[in-house]
């Protein structure tokens, strides 16, 4: 099976920092490859038309985000960005590199991930 999860949160897709999964804010499920990348990229192009940064990886892990939208953590004393994220997964786990699609690998800024924030390390 397929997943395709998109997440509203502190940490970019690709971490997969614990408790990454109470982030999800929508998730489908396919039993076909083609019908969940196709429905991946529908998504990852509306995305990216919305939002004004994002960083997209081959393995369809992707995340975008607004400059300035951010939450204040205590702990960390910090304001954090909030990132958007689309997730294109197998069995709720990374798809196998011959799945990776190269047209998916860019970027127009890098996102800079709060590494001292105690709340999630």
């Amino acid at each position: 099976m397929y997943q395709v999860i998109k997440m509203f949160g502190d940490w970019e897709p690709w971490w997969f920092i614990e408790g990454w999964q109470d982030d999800i804010i929508l998730e489908k499920t396919f039993e076909n490859w083609e019908e969940a990348l196709a429905y991946y990229q529908k998504e990852w192009l509306m995305m990216k038309s919305h939002f004004e940064n994002f960083h997209s990886q081959k393995n369809l892990l992707a995340t975008f985000w607004k400059t300035g939208e951010t939450r204040w953590c205590e702990e960390c004393v910090d304001n954090l960005q909030q990132f958007h994220s689309i997730l294109l997964l197998k069995d709720y786990d990374i798809v196998s590199p011959e799945d990776n699609v190269e047209s998916f690998e860019q970027a127009n800024n890098s996102p800079t991930p709060p590494y001292l924030c105690k709340l999630n390390l």
